[in-house]
Protein backbone atom coordinates (compact mmCIF):
# COMPACT_ATOMS: atom_id res chain seq x y z
CA UNK A 1 0.00 0.00 0.00
CA UNK A 2 1.26 3.48 -1.15
CA UNK A 3 0.98 7.24 0.53
CA UNK A 4 -1.51 9.29 -1.07
CA UNK A 5 -0.15 12.01 -2.41
CA UNK A 6 -2.44 14.26 -0.01
CA UNK A 7 -0.74 12.89 3.29
CA UNK A 8 2.57 13.11 1.49
CA UNK A 9 2.30 17.13 0.68
CA UNK A 10 1.49 17.23 4.69
CA UNK A 11 4.07 15.38 6.38
CA UNK A 12 7.56 16.22 7.68
CA UNK A 13 10.67 15.34 9.13
CA UNK A 14 9.82 15.52 13.09
CA UNK A 15 13.34 16.66 13.55
CA UNK A 16 14.22 18.93 11.25
CA UNK A 17 10.48 20.12 10.01
CA UNK A 18 11.52 19.54 6.39
CA UNK A 19 9.66 17.79 3.40
CA UNK A 20 9.54 14.10 2.91
CA UNK A 21 9.63 12.33 -0.11
CA UNK A 22 8.98 8.40 -0.63
CA UNK A 23 11.60 6.44 -2.06
CA UNK A 24 11.53 2.75 -1.99
CA UNK A 25 8.49 2.29 0.80
CA UNK A 26 10.36 4.49 3.39
CA UNK A 27 9.95 8.09 3.64
CA UNK A 28 13.01 10.33 3.52
CA UNK A 29 13.77 13.78 4.66
CA UNK A 30 15.19 16.06 2.42
CA UNK A 31 17.21 17.73 4.96
CA UNK A 32 18.80 15.25 7.25
CA UNK A 33 18.57 12.40 5.14
CA UNK A 34 16.64 10.19 7.87
CA UNK A 35 14.45 7.30 6.37
CA UNK A 36 11.12 6.45 7.90
CA UNK A 37 9.39 3.45 7.86
CA UNK A 38 5.85 2.55 6.50
CA UNK A 39 4.16 -0.24 8.51
CA UNK A 40 0.83 -1.27 6.98
CA UNK A 41 0.73 1.34 5.25
CA UNK A 42 1.20 3.93 7.68
CA UNK A 43 4.07 6.31 7.86
CA UNK A 44 5.95 5.92 11.62
CA UNK A 45 7.25 9.32 11.87
CA UNK A 46 9.23 9.03 15.15
CA UNK A 47 12.50 10.27 15.17
CA UNK A 48 13.58 6.74 17.13
CA UNK A 49 12.25 4.22 14.34
CA UNK A 50 14.29 6.45 11.96
CA UNK A 51 17.36 4.80 9.69
CA UNK A 52 19.55 7.85 9.92
CA UNK A 53 21.59 8.46 6.69
CA UNK A 54 25.45 8.64 6.74
CA UNK A 55 25.59 11.41 4.73
CA UNK A 56 22.36 13.52 4.28
CA UNK A 57 21.35 15.30 0.84
CA UNK A 58 22.29 18.37 0.64
CA UNK A 59 20.56 21.10 -1.89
Amino acid sequence: MSISRELLAILACPLCKTAVTLRAEKLVCEKCGRRYPIKDGIPVMLVDEAEVSDSPRSK
